[in-house]
Protein backbone atom coordinates (compact mmCIF):
# COMPACT_ATOMS: atom_id res chain seq x y z
CA UNK A 1 0.00 0.00 0.00
CA UNK A 2 1.37 3.38 -1.02
CA UNK A 3 1.68 6.09 1.65
CA UNK A 4 0.26 9.41 0.53
CA UNK A 5 1.95 12.50 1.87
CA UNK A 6 -0.03 15.63 2.69
CA UNK A 7 1.47 18.93 1.53
CA UNK A 8 0.91 21.31 4.42
CA UNK A 9 0.61 25.01 3.55
CA UNK A 10 2.79 25.79 6.57
CA UNK A 11 5.53 23.31 5.70
CA UNK A 12 8.16 26.07 5.42
CA UNK A 13 7.40 27.17 8.99
CA UNK A 14 7.46 23.56 10.19
CA UNK A 15 10.85 23.05 8.53
CA UNK A 16 12.23 26.13 10.31
CA UNK A 17 10.85 24.82 13.62
CA UNK A 18 12.67 21.54 13.06
CA UNK A 19 15.86 23.60 12.75
CA UNK A 20 15.15 25.16 16.16
CA UNK A 21 14.03 28.60 14.92
CA UNK A 22 12.20 30.22 17.85
CA UNK A 23 10.44 32.78 15.64
CA UNK A 24 9.04 29.97 13.51
CA UNK A 25 7.82 28.21 16.64
CA UNK A 26 6.06 31.37 17.73
CA UNK A 27 4.53 31.76 14.26
CA UNK A 28 3.25 28.16 14.36
CA UNK A 29 1.89 28.81 17.85
CA UNK A 30 0.04 31.90 16.62
CA UNK A 31 -1.41 29.95 13.69
CA UNK A 32 -2.81 27.08 15.76
CA UNK A 33 -3.14 28.18 19.40
CA UNK A 34 -6.69 29.53 19.28
CA UNK A 35 -8.14 26.46 17.58
CA UNK A 36 -6.19 24.11 19.83
CA UNK A 37 -7.25 26.04 22.94
CA UNK A 38 -10.87 25.58 21.90
CA UNK A 39 -10.32 21.82 21.52
CA UNK A 40 -8.71 21.71 24.95
CA UNK A 41 -11.45 23.81 26.53
CA UNK A 42 -14.22 21.60 25.14
CA UNK A 43 -12.58 18.57 26.69
CA UNK A 44 -11.34 19.92 30.04
CA UNK A 45 -14.16 22.39 30.69
CA UNK A 46 -11.75 24.52 32.72
CA UNK A 47 -10.09 27.68 31.37
CA UNK A 48 -6.86 27.47 33.36
CA UNK A 49 -6.50 23.76 32.74
CA UNK A 50 -7.15 24.28 29.02
CA UNK A 51 -4.35 26.87 28.93
CA UNK A 52 -1.99 24.45 30.69
CA UNK A 53 -2.93 21.66 28.29
CA UNK A 54 -2.30 23.97 25.34
CA UNK A 55 1.18 24.88 26.58
CA UNK A 56 2.07 21.25 27.35
CA UNK A 57 0.81 20.16 23.93
CA UNK A 58 2.91 22.74 22.08
CA UNK A 59 6.00 21.85 24.10
CA UNK A 60 5.42 18.19 23.29
CA UNK A 61 4.80 18.99 19.62
CA UNK A 62 8.00 20.99 19.30
CA UNK A 63 10.01 18.28 21.08
CA UNK A 64 8.54 15.59 18.84
CA UNK A 65 8.34 17.50 15.58
CA UNK A 66 10.80 15.05 14.09
CA UNK A 67 8.04 12.40 14.25
CA UNK A 68 5.67 14.49 12.10
CA UNK A 69 5.77 12.73 8.74
CA UNK A 70 3.29 14.88 6.82
CA UNK A 71 0.84 12.04 6.22
CA UNK A 72 -1.89 14.37 7.51
CA UNK A 73 -2.00 18.10 8.09
CA UNK A 74 0.07 19.55 10.89
CA UNK A 75 -3.17 20.77 12.47
CA UNK A 76 -4.53 17.21 12.62
CA UNK A 77 -1.30 15.93 14.12
CA UNK A 78 -1.26 18.73 16.70
CA UNK A 79 -4.95 18.24 17.50
CA UNK A 80 -4.26 14.62 18.43
CA UNK A 81 -1.52 15.78 20.82
CA UNK A 82 -3.89 18.36 22.37
CA UNK A 83 -6.69 15.80 22.74
CA UNK A 84 -4.36 13.32 24.43
CA UNK A 85 -2.99 16.03 26.75
CA UNK A 86 -6.53 17.12 27.67
CA UNK A 87 -7.59 13.54 28.35
CA UNK A 88 -4.51 13.08 30.56
CA UNK A 89 -5.40 16.27 32.45
CA UNK A 90 -8.87 14.93 33.14
CA UNK A 91 -7.39 11.63 34.30
CA UNK A 92 -5.07 13.51 36.64
CA UNK A 93 -8.14 15.04 38.23
CA UNK A 94 -9.20 11.47 38.84
CA UNK A 95 -12.46 12.00 37.02
CA UNK A 96 -13.69 8.83 35.45
CA UNK A 97 -16.09 8.12 32.67
CA UNK A 98 -19.64 7.60 33.85
CA UNK A 99 -19.71 3.88 34.75
CA UNK A 100 -21.70 1.64 32.47
CA UNK A 101 -21.83 -1.99 31.53
CA UNK A 102 -20.81 -3.49 28.21
CA UNK A 103 -24.28 -4.55 27.10
CA UNK A 104 -25.34 -4.40 23.49
CA UNK A 105 -26.18 -0.90 22.42
CA UNK A 106 -29.78 -0.09 21.78
CA UNK A 107 -30.05 2.68 19.24
CA UNK A 108 -32.09 5.48 20.68
CA UNK A 109 -33.95 7.44 18.04
CA UNK A 110 -33.08 11.09 17.98
CA UNK A 111 -35.93 13.05 19.47
CA UNK A 112 -37.37 15.93 17.52
CA UNK A 113 -38.45 19.06 19.33
CA UNK A 114 -40.56 21.85 17.97
CA UNK A 115 -38.33 24.52 19.43
CA UNK A 116 -35.03 23.22 17.91
CA UNK A 117 -34.61 26.44 15.96
CA UNK A 118 -34.78 28.49 19.15
CA UNK A 119 -31.82 26.76 20.79
CA UNK A 120 -28.95 29.13 20.39
CA UNK A 121 -25.38 27.99 19.98
CA UNK A 122 -24.36 29.60 23.26
CA UNK A 123 -27.10 27.74 25.16
CA UNK A 124 -25.97 24.44 23.68
CA UNK A 125 -22.34 25.21 24.51
CA UNK A 126 -23.26 26.00 28.12
CA UNK A 127 -25.35 22.84 28.34
CA UNK A 128 -22.44 20.75 27.00
CA UNK A 129 -20.24 22.20 29.73
CA UNK A 130 -22.74 20.95 32.33
CA UNK A 131 -22.36 17.34 31.16
CA UNK A 132 -20.35 14.96 33.36
CA UNK A 133 -16.73 14.70 32.18
CA UNK A 134 -17.15 11.28 30.57
CA UNK A 135 -20.18 12.29 28.55
CA UNK A 136 -18.69 15.66 27.59
CA UNK A 137 -15.39 14.16 26.46
CA UNK A 138 -16.99 11.49 24.26
CA UNK A 139 -19.49 13.97 22.82
CA UNK A 140 -16.75 16.52 22.13
CA UNK A 141 -14.38 14.04 20.53
CA UNK A 142 -17.06 12.47 18.34
CA UNK A 143 -19.37 15.35 17.49
CA UNK A 144 -17.12 18.40 17.65
CA UNK A 145 -13.64 17.07 16.89
CA UNK A 146 -14.72 14.58 14.22
CA UNK A 147 -13.17 11.40 15.58
CA UNK A 148 -15.09 8.19 14.87
CA UNK A 149 -16.11 5.88 17.70
CA UNK A 150 -13.17 3.53 17.12
CA UNK A 151 -10.76 6.47 17.46
CA UNK A 152 -12.58 7.79 20.53
CA UNK A 153 -12.32 4.34 22.06
CA UNK A 154 -8.61 4.18 21.30
CA UNK A 155 -7.95 7.64 22.74
CA UNK A 156 -9.90 6.95 25.94
CA UNK A 157 -8.96 3.31 26.36
CA UNK A 158 -12.56 2.11 26.05
CA UNK A 159 -14.31 -0.08 23.52
CA UNK A 160 -15.98 1.29 20.42
CA UNK A 161 -19.35 0.14 21.75
CA UNK A 162 -18.74 1.97 25.03
CA UNK A 163 -17.98 5.11 23.06
CA UNK A 164 -21.24 4.74 21.16
CA UNK A 165 -23.18 4.16 24.37
CA UNK A 166 -21.55 7.13 26.11
CA UNK A 167 -22.32 9.31 23.09
CA UNK A 168 -25.95 8.19 23.04
CA UNK A 169 -26.31 8.82 26.75
CA UNK A 170 -24.56 12.17 26.42
CA UNK A 171 -27.07 13.28 23.79
CA UNK A 172 -29.95 12.19 25.99
CA UNK A 173 -28.48 13.99 29.03
CA UNK A 174 -27.81 17.08 26.92
CA UNK A 175 -31.48 17.19 25.91
CA UNK A 176 -32.48 16.89 29.58
CA UNK A 177 -30.18 19.78 30.48
CA UNK A 178 -31.57 21.87 27.66
CA UNK A 179 -35.08 21.41 29.13
CA UNK A 180 -34.00 22.84 32.48
CA UNK A 181 -35.64 26.19 33.41
CA UNK A 182 -32.44 28.25 32.99
CA UNK A 183 -32.29 27.10 29.36
CA UNK A 184 -35.95 27.87 28.64
CA UNK A 185 -36.54 30.38 25.90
Amino acid sequence: METISYQDVNSHVIDKCREGDNRAQYELYKLYSKAMFNVSMRITNDYAEAEDVLQEAFISAFKNLHTFKGEASFGSWLKRIVVNAAINAIRKRRSELVPMDERTIVDIADEQYEDDAEWKVEKVRKAIMKLPDGYRVVLSLYLLEGFDHAEVGEILGITESTSKSQYSRAKKKLLEIMKEPQFAV
